[in-house]
């Protein structure tokens, strides 16, 4: 691949996206009802060495998994800031769509505000997030659970925080996964992080304005019983206390825009991008499918109407995983 520079860059700040998802959350008044658990979704708890701490999951199994010795593919669905493991798949249609197709196991982590990036330094713990899902999560996966324990059965997605996850580890681990999917992806975020470290500026997460910290104090009255995790089920302590990019090379280094060029083309994995036209990030989506364009990289794009909200992402969620699951088909050699 030719070096490019990317255009068009956007100043997507976390206080943006703290502030859509805390308005969402205003929203929405009295206490939410907890939906009922759909068919074939259950939680794991586990250790995991890489952040030294219990931590939970949830999996949805296809039908027939009890019966006979059959293996799996699996689609690992990341959250996005200020969610949790239980989203996709209770609140966003996950679950139902991993149980129409059939034979795919759905993997959904719980990985915090972390981003999904081994932090720099950390005043509290361990936060090595990234070690979390490549080693710890995937390990216990495939030790636990019939999965295609291989490349050609394994893709990676997610939305906000989440795209920019899966685009980031996916491109930093191209071994691992045949394709990778976002939903409107913060795909812009270490870009952004290696920028603002250039020009001396502090990221402070925890600024927020008297209304976004109602919003967060009432959804930890619910959602933090949800979670149930030990020191890691409330917003301050789901976001670690530490630096994560300390150089602009260590942000660098997870800037989707710039590792793909550290892949050679051959083992790229699939690109899956969408976005809603009237969500700021579709921007950023843009931008990188024309960096793709440009270097003849085989993907799939979507936009349609829609905002940085749950509506949009029950919409897209069924076209993304059922994309990303003939992929694995189709490497799988299951298809004509």
């Amino acid at each position: 691949m030719n070096s490019i520079k990317p255009r068009n860059r956007l100043n997507i700040a976390l206080a943006g996206l703290l502030l859509v998802l805390c308005q969402s959350l205003l929203a929405q008044p009295g206490r939410p009802i907890v939906p009922p658990l759909p068919e074939g979704l259950q939680t794991v708890e586990f250790y995991s060495p890489a952040v030294q701490r219990t931590m939970k999951y949830d999996i949805v199994l296809p039908p027939g998994y009890a019966v006979g010795e059959k293996r799996y593919p699996v689609l690992y669905l990341l959250h996005g800031y200020m969610q949790n493991y239980t989203v996709w798949g209770r609140n966003l249609g996950a679950a139902f769509y991993a149980r129409s197709l059939g034979d795919l196991i759905l993997v959904l982590p719980d990985a915090g505000n972390t981003w999904f990036v081994n932090y720099a330094s950390s005043d509290e713990g361990k936060d090595q997030w990234e070690d979390y899902l490549i080693e710890d999560v995937i390990g216990h996966v495939d030790t636990h659970y019939r999965t295609v324990d291989d490349r050609a059965g394994r893709a990676l997605a997610g939305l906000s925080m989440g795209g920019f996850g899966a685009f980031s580890l996916g491109l930093r681990h191209p071994d691992m996964f045949i394709s990778v999917g976002s939903t409107s992806g913060a795909l812009n975020f270490a870009r952004d992080r290696a920028e603002a470290i250039a020009e001396g500026k502090i990221l402070d997460r925890n600024a927020r304005s008297p209304e976004q910290q109602e919003a967060i104090d009432r959804a930890d009255e619910f959602i933090s019983d949800i979670i149930d995790i030990p020191g890691f089920s409330k917003q301050e302590e789901r976001t670690p206390q530490g630096v994560d990019f300390a150089t602009q090379e260590q942000a660098l280094a997870y800037d989707p825009f710039q590792i793909i060029f550290n892949v050679q083309k051959s083992n790229l994995p699939h690109f899956y991008i969408d976005a809603g036209t009237e969500d700021g990030l579709v921007t950023v989506a843009r931008e990188f499918m024309g960096l793709l364009l440009m270097n003849d990289v085989p993907f799939d794009f979507m936009q349609s109407r829609g905002k940085h909200n749950s509506e949009y992402w029950r919409r897209s969620i069924g076209h993304m995983m059922t994309v990303q699951y003939e992929i694995m088909q189709r490497a799988l050699g299951n298809r004509p």
